[in-house]
């Protein structure tokens, strides 16, 4: 029996020693996510932007002076308007090089009772496989674009009737295997939808065993309120753990560095795309690329000096040189960063996120520990479908059938037994490495 079965069965003995109410959650709602080695997850926090087309480097660079620092722009997906000449996998590295979260957006097909006019839309008896399909789509694009796994896509649910029962089925079966295919590609699932529609539904359905839940949520609330809890028919434990956008204003031209463009203003924290970005290897030594983040993990390759090396995020591992900072690369192994030429080569460097791999809590809620064993101090608490942006792994205090524990990139410690991981009895790798 998997931990999702099991759940039910040994919660009321683990919550004394774990914190864990004593409800479960089967493999539906949380689904687990199928990072590949070369993976990791990237999250944004701040005020961004969404245009129907991507704007011009020159304009990106003159919007610079903006108090945004991420931006929306719309992969693909068969009811995508604009023409999006922009859009290209240059534009892509260049602009995120230079700062820019990305917010890849799919105009999937829509609801049957939508209420945007001339749309493409599915019906009952296509919703879920219409939700594969286009989900597969998406991230055909969203790597054509240099979009990596552990990037988010937001499938994008225009507001339809919401009192169509049926309708809300559809919706919800759609969402479900959009999912789900996301997550066996090695991608998060998001949802733009309106809140009076798809985001209250989704909420409603947030525990059911039916429907796989997304991992974030961008509300569509024209309310000039850019505040990410007091959603209305939304309790604030859902995506409570870095998972909410909103949209909280609709079209208007803004002026920014002498370029005008027409947006629509949005606040973030949530997951967003991951980009490698180009460096060279610097200094007159060969580096030897591991297969984890260490110096005693095995030899992988080889880079000679001057090599150039696409980096996907910064992790922590062994000492070398002035630097404890390792990068993983696009071909899936690590190097020290201290013979790379990243800003830094004593500490982190932007715009390189860290390497995470979020997933969801299957427990109703679940402390955050201060170490790796329920003899630690509780820090916090992750509810329901929060995602756990689990950094690395390693042993501690056996809970149900695993002795595994993540630590979360900010350091405490969360039984692995209770987080939507591929293994609930030993280490999940690839892509996590050990503590």
């Amino acid at each position: 029996m998997s931990r999702y079965g099991r759940a039910a069965c040994v919660a009321v003995l683990l919550a004394a020693l774990v914190g864990v109410n004593a409800s479960s959650a089967s493999a539906e709602p949380a689904t687990s996510v199928s990072y590949p080695q070369a993976a990791s997850a990237t999250r944004f926090n701040g005020l961004a932007f969404d245009a129907c087309d991507a704007p011009s480097l020159t304009a990106m660079r003159a919007w610079e002076s903006s108090p945004y620092g991420g931006v929306g722009v719309y992969i693909g997906g068969p009811n995508r308007t604009c023409a999006q000449r922009n859009l290209t996998a240059p534009w892509v590295s260049t602009v995120s090089r230079e700062g820019w979260r990305l917010i890849p957006i799919y105009m999937g097909s829509q609801a049957p009772c939508t209420t945007r006019p001339n749309s493409v839309e599915f019906t009952a008896a296509t919703a879920s496989a219409r939700g594969t399909t286009e989900a597969a789509d998406a991230v055909t694009r969203a790597k054509a674009l240099g979009m990596l796994p552990g990037s988010a896509i937001y499938g994008d649910v225009e507001h339809y009737t919401p009192t169509d029962s049926a309708c809300r089925t559809a919706v919800l079966a759609y969402v479900s295997s959009w999912t789900k295919e996301l997550h066996r590609q090695g991608y998060l699932a998001g949802i733009y939808a309106g809140l009076n529609s798809g985001a209250l539904h989704l909420s409603q359905a947030y525990n059911s065993t039916s429907t796989a839940r997304p991992d974030a949520l961008w509300i569509a609330r024209w309310d000039e309120i850019s505040a990410l809890t007091g959603w209305a028919g939304i309790p604030n434990t859902h995506w409570a753990n870095h998972q909410r956008g909103k949209q909280y204003r609709g079209d208007h031209d803004e002026t920014y560095g002498g370029v005008t463009i027409n947006i629509d203003n949005d606040r973030f924290d949530a997951p967003v795309a991951t980009v490698a970005h180009s460096y060279l290897q610097r200094g007159s030594t060969v580096v030897s690329a591991r297969r984890g983040p260490t110096t005693s993990n095995t030899i992988a390759k080889r880079y000679e000096p001057g090599a150039t090396v696409q980096v996907i995020c910064q992790t922590a591992g062994s000492k070398v040189g002035s630097s404890t900072v390792w990068d993983l690369l696009a071909d899936g192994y690590y190097v020290p960063d201290y013979y790379i030429s990243t800003p830094s080569n004593t500490g982190y460097s932007r715009p390189l996120p860290r390497c995470t791999y979020p997933y969801q809590v299957i427990s109703s809620a679940l402390y955050e520990r201060t170490g790796p064993g329920t003899g630690y101090a509780v820090a916090r608490t992750l509810y329901a479908g929060g995602l756990a942006w689990v950094s690395c792994q390693r042993s501690g205090t056996r809970v149900g059938t695993s002795a595994v524990w993540d630590r979360l990139e900010y350091g405490n410690f969360v039984s692995d037994y209770y987080v939507a991981t591929p293994s609930s009895t030993t280490y999940s790798r690839p892509p996590i490495p050990r503590c």
